[in-house]
């Protein structure tokens, strides 16, 4: 078709006039296009439900690794994407790491967190949420996920 439409031509080894087959060439596919957009279009901020890591637990020293990894296992058992920080950093520097990846939420644990069965929630959106249950929390992240919400942020 745009042979035709731009009038193009060669001359064969024959001596004639003939029109060539044009053939469409990206560097790039369309899955890579479309997550390039993605990417782009969210500022690398994907929502919860796009988000290859959707939660961080952070457990506050190594005494909590145990809890923030039972907390990791029901997340992932309820099909939350999480993963566990568990290196010797402290809590500050793991939350700042997390807010530089952009993650949806971080959940720190300690020791009143385990004794309470709780999790504190961080989230991109509103900072500092405060104590949850870990079922009300996955049950809130299930139907952000579910619905395929687009939150705002509302902190800096």
């Amino acid at each position: 078709f745009l042979a035709d439409r731009f009038d193009m031509s060669f001359v064969d080894k024959d001596g004639t006039k003939k029109r060539p087959y044009i053939i469409h060439r990206t560097s790039m596919g369309c899955y890579e296009r479309t997550l390039a957009w993605l990417i782009e279009k969210y500022e690398g901020a994907f929502p919860t439900w796009l988000c290859p890591e959707q939660v961080r637990v952070l457990p506050i020293s190594e005494k909590y690794h145990d809890y923030a990894e039972r907390v990791e296992a029901e997340l992932k058992a309820n099909g939350i994407l999480a993963t566990v920080d568990e290196r010797a950093e402290k809590i500050g520097y793991k939350i700042r790491e997390a807010r530089l990846a952009k993650l949806p939420y971080m959940l720190v644990v300690g020791q009143k967190e385990e004794e309470d069965g709780l999790v504190s929630v961080r989230s991109r959106f509103n900072g500092d949420e405060g104590q949850k249950s870990l079922s009300d929390f996955i049950d809130a992240i299930s139907r952000e996920i579910r619905t395929k919400e687009i939150k705002t942020i509302n902190v800096e």
